[in-house]
């Protein structure tokens, strides 16, 4: 079955379940993609004009309380993803399991998204999140929002107060440049989730705070978490958790889907995987395919020493039919190489991540293990963040492609 008639599936499976607890999931079976080629038939659309007196979207006025006479982008850049608001609908009461109830369902290279606060662990598969996109939450008594946006493959987290009261967010069912945007249940001014800004509404021009959040593979997340919760599937709505709706869709050679924005710049494909960090008013982004060759790199951002770890194992689940068959692409985070005032660089080794001035040894997770400075913690970094590279250059187009 080809990524657009999975993806038409989806649309169909949010649109009905619209304003209801509970959707059956759709009668199709995980197929693989008949070929790569179909899903690179989704061209990217003509750049649109930026002229902010356009009219909103189509039927937003009706769903939602939103102030549109607010905007700092033109309405021209959005379009419908298919679903209406809340068509995909957010986790708003997660129930999150012990690693010993998980092995059944999640395989070790399948992706999870890391969050941690105040000494408190927690994994948000992707087989998951693809379906439901949001989850709000609140992690070692920090309120939180972790997002996923599959066409982006970003999964970035925030802090979920908006005006200095905590609040929850839900789905538009819009897409700006791909990306999802999301709405707060406080002012209904949305958000964009790429940058964390707000495009339209009460809130325009404020920004969400980031929180750490990373992707990485569940043996990853077991092996460096033992007391750490998974979130359940039993999240009050039927869904085909496991299945890719979106088979096919991670192609190098395939096109964004319902793309419409700035030609993206070489020399990386647009769908590139990179890992984006931004610090000190300079972004830089990491090809896959080159830390999957160096193993670490070690940068200067914005002034600031940082160090990007990447780690074998973890598969794309955008890739085949089902989430745990996806093709293996590694996971990459990225620290603050800086530990106790001391600017630390890195080797990669068969037995981790060796700094060269102690010769402590890290992990994947960034936890010394070993060494002068076992038990020590790197600190990640809050805007580091995956993305196919069409959908940062979309936002960032200055930034800096690492090259050793």
């Amino acid at each position: 079955m080809t990524f657009r008639r999975e993806f038409s599936l989806l649309l169909l499976l949010t649109a009905t379940a619209c304003g209801q607890a509970v959707a059956a999931p759709p009668a199709s079976a995980p197929t693989e993609p008949e070929s790569t080629a179909s899903a690179a038939t989704a061209t990217a659309l003509p750049t649109p004009t930026r002229d902010l007196s356009a009219a909103p979207p189509a039927g937003a006025a009706r769903e939602f309380s939103t102030d549109f006479t607010r905007h700092s982008v033109p309405y021209s850049e959005i379009l419908s993803g298919g679903p209406p608001k809340d068509g995909i609908p957010a986790i708003d009461n997660p129930v999150f399991i012990l690693i010993s109830e998980v092995d059944t369902w999640l395989r070790p290279s399948e992706p999870v998204i890391l969050v941690e606060a105040n000494g408190e662990a927690k994994a948000y598969p992707i087989q998951i999140l693809m379906w439901h996109e949001i989850v709000n939450d609140t992690v070692g008594g920090v309120p939180l929002v972790v997002t996923f946006c599959p066409l982006c493959n970003t999964a970035i987290a925030f802090q979920r107060v908006v005006n200095g009261e905590p609040t929850t967010f839900g789905t538009t069912g819009r897409l700006r440049f791909s990306n999802l945007i999301m709405y707060d249940r406080l002012t209904e001014s949305w958000w964009q989730q790429a940058t964390g800004e707000a495009i339209a509404g009460e809130r325009t021009g404020d920004r969400l705070a980031f929180h750490p959040a990373a992707i990485i593979s569940w043996q990853e997340f077991k092996d460096a978490f033992p007391e750490g919760r998974v979130l359940s599937r039993e999240t009050g709505y039927a869904r085909d958790y496991g299945r890719n709706p979106y088979a096919g869709y991670d192609d190098i050679n395939a096109s964004p889907f319902l793309y419409r924005g700035p030609e993206t710049p070489g020399p990386l494909p647009p769908m590139a995987r990179v890992l984006t960090v931004e610090l000190g008013g300079e972004a830089v982004a990491y090809p896959y395919d080159l830390l999957a060759e160096l193993g670490v790199v070690n940068d200067t951002v914005g002034g600031l020493p940082v160090a990007v770890f990447w780690q074998a194992g973890a598969v794309s689940p955008l890739d085949a039919g089902s989430v745990a068959a996806g093709r293996k692409v590694g996971a990459a985070v990225a620290f603050s190489a800086v530990v106790e005032g001391q600017a630390l660089t890195f080797s990669a080794t068969a037995d981790g991540f060796v700094d060269d001035q102690t010769g402590s040894v890290w992990n994947s997770v960034g936890l010394a293990v070993g060494g002068p400075l076992a038990g020590g913690r790197l600190a990640p970094v809050a805007t580091a963040i995956n993305h196919f590279w069409f959908s940062w250059a979309a936002f960032k187009p200055e930034t800096r492609i690492y090259a050793p």
